[in-house]
């Protein structure tokens, strides 16, 4: 088996959410194994550096400004992708945001704000990227989900129910779109030490061992790995899964008799 079926070299790839943590560790990664790379976030001034940093190191990196939620935007996103590259072979949809608040504190705006982000932002760029890729020949679309949105969160129902649409919506879509050699796929993290984490929990990624095996909280550079994975011929026959990546699970411990 070749090596080369686990490389994305020559692919273009729109990483969403991509100024820091997860979504900049996938775009650097397909950067370094010669992908060319549009990253994207709400505000320019923070793609800029992550763009900056890759083509410093040698890679293709184009950065655009881009509210998920904002379909013209989303729209822009895409065109700037193709007429900068030629077109799309991956699409990585990462933006996504949470609060913590009981369900009877979640406000409407704030139940609509993070739905928007994490489900709505998804649809809208899958739909508008996928175009591209169904008339070029084909393409993949990895989802970020989250273990919220396969076993509950509390206080965090908003988060852990939009979450678990885009599971659902990565099998729909999967089926559908087989045809057009699409492959759509998710994963779903569980702790991960991001600068978001590291705000809430204090854990910081330089503090993880990444060859450890027992832990439950992992680094953004192994959520990078598997979503290349998804992005490579090697993962050919995967197809509308959903990658569960959190560490040692949480077990029934024999009781003592």
């Amino acid at each position: 088996m070749s090596n080369d079926r686990f490389s994305v070299a020559g692919q273009t790839a729109i990483v969403t959410g991509a100024s820091s943590g997860i979504g900049k560790a996938i775009a650097e990664g397909f950067a370094a194994d010669g992908a060319n790379v549009v990253v994207c976030s709400r505000e320019q001034g923070n793609v800029d550096p992550v763009a900056e940093g890759i083509r410093d190191d040698g890679g293709s990196a184009l950065a655009v400004e881009c509210d998920v939620t904002d379909r013209e935007a989303v729209e822009a996103l895409v065109e700037a992708t193709v007429e900068e590259f030629g077109g799309v072979d991956t699409l990585v949809n990462n933006a996504g945001a949470s609060f913590m608040a009981s369900f009877e504190d979640i406000s409407e705006n704030g139940w609509n704000t993070i739905v928007d982000i994490n489900l709505t932002g998804t649809f809208h760029c899958t739909q508008v990227a996928g175009e591209q890729m169904r008339e070029s020949g084909g393409g993949s679309v990895v989802n970020l989900s989250s273990v919220a949105g396969q076993q509950g969160s509390p206080y965090m129902s908003h988060y852990g129910a939009a979450k678990a649409g885009i599971i659902n919506l990565t099998t729909s879509l999967a089926y559908e779109w087989a045809d057009h050699d699409v492959r759509v796929n998710c994963i779903a993290p569980g702790f991960v030490a991001t600068p978001g984490v590291e705000s809430q929990m204090g854990v910081s990624g330089e503090d993880i061992d990444r060859d450890e095996v027992k832990r439950r909280i992992g680094v953004s550079e192994e959520i990078s790995d598997i979503a290349q994975f998804l992005a490579t011929p090697a993962s050919s026959y995967v197809v509308g899964e959903t990658i569960t990546a959190r560490g040692v699970p949480q077990v029934m411990e024999t009781p003592d008799v």
